[in-house]
């Protein structure tokens, strides 16, 4: 199992007035933070070592002493943040979750592990039917693969494993993961699995009830 990054850096701005004095991570739903739902998901999978970057009131980002802070002075995006905690992650292949989702179902993580095959994937990338993906909005990432394109109609749910070679040979300081996807692409090496349960992004404060729903389900 590789190492984890935990994306909890964004400023949050589509929550409005619930990330006024805390970063989005620990936005509650179903009486515990964000953060904290993502770490569950870690711990199940027995990830060796966890790395969160952290940017906007990092300082009340409550995380466990064995989460290593990749901290962002200035937000890099995905990519960038990624590439900066590549030190901290000390490996070649990586996994990365976003923290402002909910998830039931098989572990996203060890879902993704269990099917990857590095000869003959440069990253593989969880998706769900865009319709099937609650509070998402929009019509689709990708297609349904395995081997990915643009202009599907799935979406994509911020959970992935990636080979970080690629991102030494990209010249940008901030630029998102979507450069080093756009290249695999073109050499039929971006990959997709369909996620083994339901999934649900909590971006805006209207998602929040629509997860506690997926949640109790």
């Amino acid at each position: 199992m590789p190492p984890l990054m935990l994306f909890a850096a964004g400023l949050g701005t589509r929550m409005g007035a619930l990330t006024a004095d805390r970063p989005k991570p620990m936005i509650p739903v179903a009486g515990r933070p964000l953060i904290d739902h993502a770490l569950a998901i870690a711990r199940d999978a027995g990830v060796p070592r966890i790395v969160a970057n952290t940017h906007y009131l990092a300082n009340r980002l409550v995380l466990p002493p064995d989460v290593i802070v990749s901290h962002e002075p200035d937000l890099l995006e995905t990519g960038g943040g990624l590439r900066t905690a590549l030190p901290h992650l000390d490996a070649d292949t990586v996994m990365t979750l976003n923290t402002d989702a909910v998830w039931t179902g098989e572990n996203p993580l060890t879902q993704l592990w269990s099917v990857w095959e590095p000869d003959r994937m440069d990253a593989l990338l969880l998706l769900l039917p865009a319709a099937q993906a609650t509070g998402y909005r929009g019509t689709g990432d990708f297609n349904a693969g395995p081997v990915l394109t643009r202009g599907g109609d799935h979406a994509y749910l911020g959970a992935q494993i990636l080979k970080t070679d690629g991102l030494a040979r990209i010249p940008d300081q901030k630029f998102s993961l979507n450069v080093l996807w756009d290249r695999m692409i073109a050499e039929g090496r971006l990959h997709g699995v369909i996620h083994k349960g339901g999934w649900c992004d909590v971006g805006r404060p209207e998602s929040i009830p629509l997860a506690e729903a997926l949640l109790h389900g």
